[in-house]
């Protein structure tokens, strides 16, 4: 083998272990520990404003009449369920180890998580819907405790919607940090591989 061979093959051999260097740049676990830690943010949020409506609405509830009263019984059951999914998210994303993820659990988790958060918008969109309807309904029937259970849903259903959108963009803002490790790869229905630029 001739020197100027050698050199090329060093020259390769280098810039293929620096490509490989970049790829490691991303450290997973430290990725995965952030995400879980904005999972329990996100939650603390979500259980802070359960917490808040119930005890507002708790104190409230006994001071007002008709259609207020439902508004505050509705707004206390509904926060009822709001921190349970709270805390049962806390302490899920805080059980998690975050060095357990490969980068494929990774990618499956975060998608996961992206995806319920999308679905859940689509169905806040709904609640607000369903709220109008029965506050609409309520001015026919002249009931009070569809007023009151409307605007309540309307409330929620449109803290609901915030709250996921604005945890769908939270959580997803270090997706780019993903990007070195999942360019190169491909897949062609029999093989998958790394395809390392130059």
């Amino acid at each position: 083998m001739r020197l100027s061979d050698l050199l090329i093959a060093a020259c390769l051999l280098g810039t293929v272990a620096v490509s490989a260097q970049d790829l490691q740049a991303v450290d997973l676990t430290a990725y995965n520990a952030r995400r879980l830690r904005d999972q329990q943010t996100s939650m603390l949020i979500l259980g802070g404003w359960a917490v808040g409506n119930m005890a507002t609405s708790g104190v409230l509830m006994y001071s007002s009449e008709r259609d207020g009263r439902y508004f505050h019984v509705m707004n206390i059951g509904w926060n009822a369920v709001n921190l349970g999914i709270a805390a049962a998210g806390y302490f899920s994303a805080k059980r998690t180890d975050p060095a357990s993820f490969d980068l494929y659990g990774t990618i499956k988790d975060q998608q996961r998580l992206q995806k319920t958060l999308l679905f859940n918008a689509g169905l806040d969109v709904g609640y607000v819907m369903g709220g109008l309807y029965m506050m609409e309904r309520a001015k026919r029937d002249q009931s009070q405790r569809l007023e009151g259970f409307g605007r309540s849903i309307v409330l929620q259903g449109a803290f609901l919607f915030v709250f996921d959108v604005g945890t769908y963009f939270f959580m997803g803002r270090n997706d780019s940090k993903l990007q070195p490790l999942i360019s190169g790869l491909y897949f062609n229905g029999n093989t998958v591989g790394l395809v390392a630029r130059f």
